[in-house]
C-alpha cells in the first residue's frame, strides 16, 4: 500500500482521515503544504482539500507540486458543495470529490479509492476476527471456518492465504456440496489416462494444483462419508494417489475447511467422521451473522459498491437509507446486502442511494418499514 500523505491546511477534516487510515493500518501521515517542495515522496497517495488547491494556484499548480514530490495519485476533498460528485481525471490519477460533508459514507468511499482490500470493517467483532487471522496465517496449521451462509468464510481464508508465507503460491478452492459424488474424488486427487469411462487424459487434481499453496475446501460437511476416509489419509500421509495410479505422489498444501453446519452434531449422527473432524479442527475460527456487526455495514456496503459500479460512479448513500441498512437483520447476510445494493444502483437517480431505492424482499421489509413508521408511498416505491 502506497503511503498517504493529507495537507492539513484549510483541511479540518484532515485528522479524521488521518486517524481513520491509521486505525486500518495504513501508512498515513499529516503534513504542512510548506514542507512540500523539499519532500521525496515516491508513489504516494496526496490528498488536500479544495480551499487549499485554489490557494495553491488551482489543479495546474497542485498537479505540479504532487510531480515534483513522487506523487502518483492526488485526490482533492470539497465538502462546501450542495451536489455529491467524483470527478476523474488523467486516468484516475486525480480525483476531486465533492460533497455535502465528510462523513462515513465519504471516508469509506476515499479508503476504497485508494485502497486495494476488498472489504472494509469497523465492528469490533470483526477486528477481533482479522487479528486471529492474521496470527494463524503465520503458521502452517490447518484451519476449520464455521459460520452462516454469506459471513465471508471464503473471504477469511483468502485473507489467510494472502498473508500467509504461500500468499506467492496457488490458492485453490473447491466446493464440496456443488461436486457430483461420482466426479469428486477424481477432482480432488486426480486420475489417470483411461481410469474410468470419459478419462480420456490425466488430470493432476485440486490437491496437486495447490500443492506449495492453499487448498480451500468449501462446505466439508457436503462430503460424501466414503471420500471423508481418503481425505483422511492424504492429511496425514501428506500423498495424493490419483485413480488408476500405482504410486503416491507428495503433496505440500495448507488446507483451510468451511462449513455452515453444526459439526458436533453431524458427527453424533455419524455424518461426518470423527477423526476427519479433529484432523481438520486444529484451529477454529468462528464467523457472524452481519446483524451481530452493525458497525460492518456501511464499510462492507461502499466496497460492494465499489466492486458494481466504475470509480467515478460510487453512489453517495443518504442517512436514510444507511438508517435501512443498518437496521435491518439481514438474514441472508453479505449477499443479500449485495443484492439490495445493486437493486439501488440501478434505482437511485443522480448517484445518491435514498430510502426508496432500498428495495427489500416485501415478505420481510413490512414489518421493517412499519417499525420506522415509512408511509405507503414510500413502501411502494420501496418494494416496487
Amino acid at each position: 500500500m502506497k503511503e498517504i500523505i493529507l495537507l492539513k491546511d484549510h483541511f479540518n477534516e484532515a485528522e479524521i482521515l488521518n486517524d481513520f487510515f491509521k486505525s486500518k493500518s495504513l501508512d498515513s501521515r499529516l503534513l504542512d503544504s510548506n514542507n512540500l517542495k523539499t519532500l521525496n515522496l515516491p508513489k504516494s497517495c496526496l490528498i488536500c482539500s479544495n480551499e487549499l488547491m485554489e490557494k495553491i494556484g488551482g489543479k495546474s499548480d497542485l498537479l505540479k507540486i504532487s510531480r515534483n514530490i513522487g506523487s502518483t495519485n492526488l485526490i482533492v476533498l470539497n465538502s462546501d458543495e450542495s451536489k455529491y460528485e467524483i470527478k476523474k481525471d488523467l486516468g484516475g490519477a486525480f480525483l476531486e470529490i465533492s460533497c455535502t460533508n465528510v462523513d462515513e459514507v465519504i471516508i469509506e468511499i476515499v479508503f476504497q479509492i485508494i485502497s486495494s482490500e476488498k472489504y472494509s470493517f469497523s465492528d469490533k467483532k470483526t477486528h477481533a476476527l482479522i487479528n486471529m487471522a492474521k496470527k494463524v496465517a503465520k503458521t502452517d496449521v490447518t484451519v476449520f471456518i464455521h459460520g452462516p451462509t454469506g459471513t465471508g468464510k471464503e473471504v477469511i481464508s483468502n485473507f489467510i492465504h494472502q498473508n500467509s508465507e504461500r500468499s506467492e503460491n496457488p490458492f485453490v478452492a473447491i466446493n464440496c456440496a456443488a461436486i457430483p459424488e461420482n466426479m469428486l474424488e477424481a477432482m480432488l486427487f486426480g486420475h489417470e489416462k483411461g481410469a474410468f469411462t470419459g478419462a480420456s487424459s490425466a488430470n493432476k487434481g485440486i490437491f496437486r494444483a495447490a500443492d506449495t499453496g492453499t487448498l480451500l475446501l468449501d462446505e466439508i460437511s457436503e462430503m460424501p462419508l466414503s471420500l471423508q476416509a481418503k481425505l483422511l489419509r492424504v492429511l496425514q500421509e501428506k500423498k495424493v494417489t490419483p485413480i488408476g495410479g500405482q504410486r503416491d505422489i507428495e503433496v505440500d498444501v495448507r488446507v483451510i475447511a468451511t462449513t455452515n453446519r453444526d459439526m458436533i452434531e453431524e458427527v453424533q449422527e455419524k455424518k461426518f467422521r470423527e477423526d476427519l473432524y479433529y484432523r481438520l479442527n486444529v484451529f477454529p475460527i468462528e464467523t457472524s451473522n452481519l446483524s451481530e456487526r452493525p458497525n460492518d455495514i456501511i464499510p462492507i456496503s461502499i466496497a460492494l459498491l465499489k466492486r458494481h459500479c466504475s470509480l467515478e460512479n460510487i453512489p453517495l448513500i443518504s442517512k436514510e437509507a444507511q438508517n435501512i441498512l443498518k437496521t435491518y437483520t439481514w438474514p441472508g447476510n453479505v449477499r443479500e446486502l449485495e443484492n439490495v445494493l445493486q437493486r439501488a444502483i440501478v434505482l437511485c437517480e443522480d448517484n445518491i442511494i435514498n430510502q426508496k431505492d432500498i428495495m427489500i424482499d416485501s415478505s420481510i421489509s413490512e414489518k421493517l418499514y412499519a417499525d420506522q413508521g415509512l408511509n405507503n408511498n414510500n413502501r411502494k416505491a420501496v418494494q416496487a
